[in-house]
């Protein structure tokens, strides 16, 4: 580093460490996970469902977890599942997708791969066409090179 003094480079390396130990620190809390699911049903508290996940019990790398969730719902114009909140607790933002759906989807099922940054639970809320809100979840542990987490 031509032309820099010993204490730009030592103010450089301070501030790149700060922000790595604020981005590995960063985890959400509990409350923040309930706040995501509190705006996504507009304070009405979800009760449990028909609701299955598909997750692995264990995920060995976190940063790629397959996910899948089925709603039991008819998929009828008038009772079907319009959207589908997935929410991970420990993540540094919670909410992690939402899935909107309708009549002609047929079936109340999604699926894609999701960023877990520890063990923890995975909330899915479903809203139904008629304002019900139902509700699951699941623990996944994920652990570091296989090796607990």
């Amino acid at each position: 580093m031509s032309g820099s003094s010993r204490r730009d480079v030592l103010a450089l390396a301070v501030g790149g460490a700060a922000l790595a130990v604020a981005g590995a620190a960063a985890q959400a809390t509990p409350q923040e996970a309930a706040d995501a699911i509190a705006r996504f049903t507009g304070g009405v508290p979800p009760v449990p469902g028909k609701i299955a996940i598909d997750l692995p019990e264990i995920a060995e790398n976190g940063n790629t977890v397959p996910f899948a969730a089925t709603v039991d719902s008819p998929m009828t114009e008038e009772d079907h599942v319009s959207d589908i909140l997935v929410v991970a607790q420990a993540n540094p933002r919670p909410r992690i997708v939402t899935f909107h759906l309708t009549p002609a989807c047929g079936r109340a099922d999604v699926a894609t791969r999701i960023r877990l940054a520890a063990t923890q639970d995975v909330v899915v809320v479903a809203k139904t066409s008629k304002g019900h809100f139902i509700t699951a979840s699941k623990t996944v542990k994920v652990t570091v090179g296989g090796c607990g987490g």
